[in-house]
């Protein structure tokens, strides 16, 4: 347990490693930007360079919103799944439940159906 959170510590170091993951992949999503925006500008050599400063600074920015936008796509869809996926578990788990209610139920009552019988 940590002294000033009071949560286990594999709790924190999940945290910690889903912080990491979070920032690498961001780093990783702006190098992949720039380096696209740069396969681009290098095409248009006729432009000036103030100009294709400008095309390849749009363009990087355009990927980094479509990389965004596709990653909220991604989380939302993550968590209709979840919400589905709980749904039908709790429904499987209400389902068990009362089947093992119901086969103690019957157990009880064969039992009474003995008990009486003798």
């Amino acid at each position: 347990m940590t002294a000033m959170e009071g949560l286990p510590v594999d709790v924190d170091l999940r945290a910690f490693h889903n912080e990491v993951e979070g920032h690498l992949l961001a780093a990783a999503a702006h190098e992949e930007a720039r380096a696209a925006a740069a396969r681009f500008a290098a095409g248009l050599d006729r432009l000036p360079e103030a100009q294709r400063e400008e095309a390849e600074r749009l363009f990087a920015a355009e990927h980094l919103a479509l990389a965004r936008a596709s990653w909220q796509r991604t989380a939302r869809r993550g968590q209709e799944l979840r919400c589905e996926y709980e749904a039908v578990y709790r429904g499987l788990r209400a389902r068990l439940l009362a089947g093992l209610l119901l086969g103690f139920a019957l157990l009880v009552a064969a039992d009474l159906v003995v008990l009486v019988s003798l």
